[in-house]
């Protein structure tokens, strides 16, 4: 038996295996897909919203280390059950709030991945922006054989690597797209200037609330329109136990 989740006239489908659900039954997630987009370089509106996203989190923080955030404390606790290291392979909600706290603060990529980082940083929840018309069938959250492809870059030059077995990977039909749950993207579907449908994935653990996790999707959607008045956006059903 597996979860899953679709939105009516979308053109990816979501599964999560029961093996993942069994790691981390407080695991839920709420995807936001988009078509007709417009992309490019980062711009100011972007940069805006990242700095009143890092605004946010100081406040909610109130001084506190990310990884002290409940929220953040449950993700280290489902990385540490497959047997990631969450010190040294960090969710990315905890990797971009401490790069967004720290003394160069966030970095500027691109006019969609600014906006979803914004909101990552905003409410501490992992957020993953997918190239749509790069992604091959169905996408699938499993714990990996050890065997699956993963394209990433290193100095620079594609490369392929894999997953340790037992790894914790968002896949399709032709690989991973995300390793270790929402640790590191794969080139192969990440959002480029060129990009025109995305599927944004938020991801979240107990104790965040469904109601929060269906706010920051509201948000996400809000600003999409903002950015990208011609674009159709349709927000999913949270998918939780």
């Amino acid at each position: 038996m597996r979860s899953s989740s679709h939105v009516s006239g979308t053109t990816c489908r979501l599964h999560v295996s029961d093996e993942v659900r069994a790691l981390a039954p407080g695991f839920g997630y709420l995807t936001v897909e988009a078509h007709g987009l417009a992309n490019g370089p980062s711009d100011e509106a972007g940069a805006a919203l990242l700095d009143e996203a890092t605004r946010r989190l100081a406040e909610r923080l109130d001084g506190r280390a990310p990884q002290d955030d409940p929220h953040i404390a449950a993700w280290r606790a489902a990385y540490t059950a497959f047997g990631s290291k969450p010190s040294r392979t960090r969710n990315s909600a905890e990797a971009l709030a401490r790069r967004a706290l720290a003394d160069g603060g966030l970095p500027r990529i691109n006019r969609l991945v600014d906006l979803y980082n914004a909101l990552s940083v905003a409410h501490l929840v992992p957020v993953g922006g997918e190239d749509l018309d790069r992604i091959q069938g169905d996408m699938r959250l499993v714990r990996a054989v050890g065997d699956e492809p993963f394209v990433t870059a290193a100095d620079g030059a594609g490369t392929v690597e894999h997953p340790d077995a037992g790894e914790v990977v968002w896949c399709d039909d032709e690989g991973v797209t995300c390793r270790r749950w929402n640790w590191r993207q794969g080139v192969r579907t990440r959002l480029t200037e060129d990009s025109v449908s995305a599927l944004f994935l938020l991801e979240r653990m107990a104790p965040m609330t469904l109601d929060e996790l269906t706010a920051a999707g509201a948000e996400l959607a809000g600003w999409l329109r903002q950015a990208c008045p011609d674009a159709r956006i349709e927000i999913g059903d949270v998918q939780a136990p």
